[in-house]
């Protein structure tokens, strides 16, 4: 089943981003971002690990072009619902050519030249796992207040507001997320750089799969 809620993507001005305190709660750590758009200001929960984990979640950063987001880069400010589909602009960590994993890291001692490119490449399409401060760390070196952004997931029920911003599907079947299993429905944190590229953070929980059926489930 998708989303409870639907999908989309919000577009907007970035005003803030501020790390959830810790706690001994057991609850989930975020970055809030605060996002200006038409409609209002939005707060945007995007996802960076659990407190009962030392290595909960993994990520990556990547560049993108306009063309990579296809219809999304044209779409205003505002709250926007996607079909969950290749052609509607969503996103979707697995199958999208521009945002699935290309593989993992070569590691020699002293790599020639030749190597130590397609390392460094490699490393950029790979997913890094560590903590909630690493990750934390990592969206905050995308982010640019002021910037343009395009943060993609599920939006509140009650408020303005976007949750779910991390991949959704692959989650163990039995677990109380795996019901929300959907492919072309991943959450993202996009930036619009000063030379017209884009930034993106996306994260994973390490507990979900890599590769997914056609409903999302864990193959």
């Amino acid at each position: 089943m998708p989303l409870a809620h639907g999908y989309g993507v919000l577009v907007g001005t970035l005003v803030s981003a501020v790390r959830d305190t810790p706690n001994n709660q057991g609850r989930w750590f975020h970055v809030m971002l605060t996002v200006e758009s038409a409609a209002g200001t939005y707060r945007c929960a995007v996802d960076v690990d659990s407190a009962q984990s030392a290595v909960g979640v993994q990520w990556r950063t990547l560049a993108l072009s306009a063309a990579d987001l296809g219809p999304v880069a044209a779409l205003g400010d505002g709250f926007h619902l996607l079909a969950s589909t290749p052609s509607s602009g969503a996103v979707d960590l697995i199958r999208h050519p521009a945002f699935r994993p290309r593989g993992g890291c070569v590691f020699v001692t002293a790599p020639p030249a030749w190597l130590a490119s397609i390392n460094a490449w490699l490393a950029a399409h790979s997913w890094t796992a560590g903590d909630n401060a690493a990750a934390a760390t990592a969206l905050e070196a995308v982010l640019r207040v002021g910037a343009r952004v395009l943060v993609y997931g599920e939006p509140f029920t009650t408020g303005l507001g976007v949750h779910n911003v991390h991949q959704n599907q692959g989650d163990p079947l039995g677990s109380q997320w795996a019901a929300e299993n959907g492919i072309w429905q991943d959450g993202a944190t996009v930036v619009r750089n000063e030379d017209g590229g884009y930034a993106a953070f996306v994260s994973k929980f390490s507990t979900q799969a890599s590769s997914t059926d056609s409903a999302g489930h864990p193959a």
